[in-house]
């Protein structure tokens, strides 16, 4: 991804710190921070692998659901800008309550209250971008804009909405300037081997089939690079009250379509794919159109890669042989 227009090139020479920076976004918003010339200061779990190489830039391990660790962080680093990446529950494995609640909401009125006291006063953009979720949204149908009621029903969407809450109250009562960047469905490389992309993936080289659901369910599918441009953009915004913002496509896909055209793509033959015979979880999201009209209006962008040249930017940023 090109590092040099303005967005990109207003962190150079910033202190910036990435919350969640091993995963599978905050990795790529890390990588692009450093390339843009930023001290990036990557934080991930203790034992993850370094992440960043650049002189001034730095891996920093913490064990997050431990209280007043990133605070310590935010403190002695006094960063521009922080980038809040971590979540817990989007695998379906995590399904600890009190750790959900510590990751996706403690952790944010922790964020929001370290940054606001020891923020970089001289960044005149956001002091925190956090990363939501569409989950947020949960029930709530029609055109999905910010000011749509959101009626999350899953563990991971109720706790991800209180942490976006946490920072809109911390931003109303002036504490920092803050805003929630609402993702959808993120695809790309880095995504863990169990997600569809690397599962047609791993399918077209063994040419197994593969077992899929009916596909029916629509999804924004928005590349990753996208997403961390998309992110960084709200990090430059100098509004007071930006509040969410959905960051997404604005087109909507079925998810079988979506399996077609990617197949299409790596060489995986269609009578491979076999739809109907995996049941849909109970707590995947159904939504309609989602609203992107903020993002447009805030940042002047708008996401543009097509699942064609996404799947096609995954298979080249895989060396052969490695998993997706």
């Amino acid at each position: 991804m090109a590092v040099t227009e303005s967005h990109v090139v207003a962190y150079r020479g910033r202190v910036v710190l990435v919350v969640g920076a091993a995963g599978f976004i905050g990795r790529h918003a890390a990588r692009l921070l450093e390339a843009a010339g930023a001290e990036v200061h990557a934080v991930v779990r203790p034992g993850s692998a370094g992440l960043v190489s650049g002189r001034r830039s730095a891996t920093v391990a913490a064990e997050l659901s431990h209280r007043g660790a990133i605070t310590q962080i935010v403190g002695a680093l006094r960063p521009a800008v922080t980038f809040n990446f971590a979540g817990y529950g989007v695998d379906p494995r995590e399904r600890d309550a009190a750790l959900a609640t510590r990751i996706n909401d403690d952790l944010v009125h922790e964020l929001a209250q370290a940054c606001g006291e020891h923020a970089d006063r001289s960044w005149p953009g956001q002091q925190l971008v956090h990363v939501g979720s569409a989950l947020e949204y949960g029930t709530a149908g029609g055109d999905l804009h910010e000011g749509t009621s959101p009626s999350p029903t899953t563990l991971y969407g109720q706790t991800k909405l209180a942490g976006t809450m946490a920072l809109a109250a911390a931003v109303d009562a002036a504490m920092l300037r803050g805003t929630t960047a609402r993702l959808f469905t993120v695809y790309g490389p880095g995504e863990h081997p169990g997600r569809l992309l690397p599962s047609l993936i791993a399918a077209s080289r063994s040419r197994s089939p593969l077992a899929l659901t009916l596909g029916a369910q629509l999804r924004d599918f928005t590349f990753v690079g996208d997403v961390a441009e998309g992110v960084l953009r709200l990090g430059c915004l100098t509004d007071a009250n930006v509040g969410p913002v959905n960051v997404a496509t604005g087109q909507l896909e079925s998810v079988r379509r979506f399996t077609e055209r990617a197949a299409d793509v790596i060489g995986l033959p269609r009578d491979l794919l076999r739809f109907g015979e995996v049941a849909m979880r109970p707590e995947e999201m159904h939504h309609d159109n989602v609203n992107i009209a903020r993002l447009v209006s805030l940042s002047g962008w708008t996401p543009l890669t097509t699942i064609e040249d996404g799947v096609r930017a995954t298979l080249a940023a895989r060396p052969s042989g490695d998993p997706a």
